[in-house]
């Protein structure tokens, strides 16, 4: 008899400040360490850390994004639970500010001061993630 498979997952953000969200949903993608993750239900057990970028979830068809700062992916068949440093929605993130901040790292990369490289980087991924989240949720 062949296992039958979910049809949803069980999608937990949290953050030290709250809980972000906890929702049934279609699919995720997320970006883990090594690359970009999608996850699907039945999907394996899988632990892994995340970097800087974008987390997009799909409810009935409409595609929803998340701004995540670096943080922990768990993956098992019927939940994926992400803790996180720090996660925006949308309307949480001023577009400005990301772009400002999106320069100012962008600068630093280009100096040829001593700077903390991986900083810098870590800085300009996050900045581009929220410019990426607020400008598809202007569209």
């Amino acid at each position: 008899m062949a296992a039958v498979l979910p049809k949803k997952i069980q999608l937990e953000i949290v953050s030290p400040q709250r809980m972000l969200l906890s929702e049934e949903v279609d699919s995720v993608t997320l970006p883990g360490s090594e690359g970009y993750l999608g996850i699907l239900p039945g999907h394996l057990p899988l632990l892994t850390t995340l970097k800087p970028g974008v987390i997009t979830y799909e409810v009935g068809g409409k595609k929803k994004t998340l701004a995540v700062h670096d943080g922990f992916l768990e993956v098992l068949p019927e939940r994926v639970i992400v803790m996180a440093d720090k996660v925006l929605k949308p309307e949480e993130i001023n577009l400005q500010e990301a772009r400002a901040a999106k320069e100012r790292a962008e600068k630093q990369l280009a100096s040829k001061e001593a700077i903390d490289v991986d900083k810098a980087m870590a800085e300009l991924l996050h900045a581009v993630a929220q410019i990426q989240v607020a400008e598809s949720a202007q569209r």
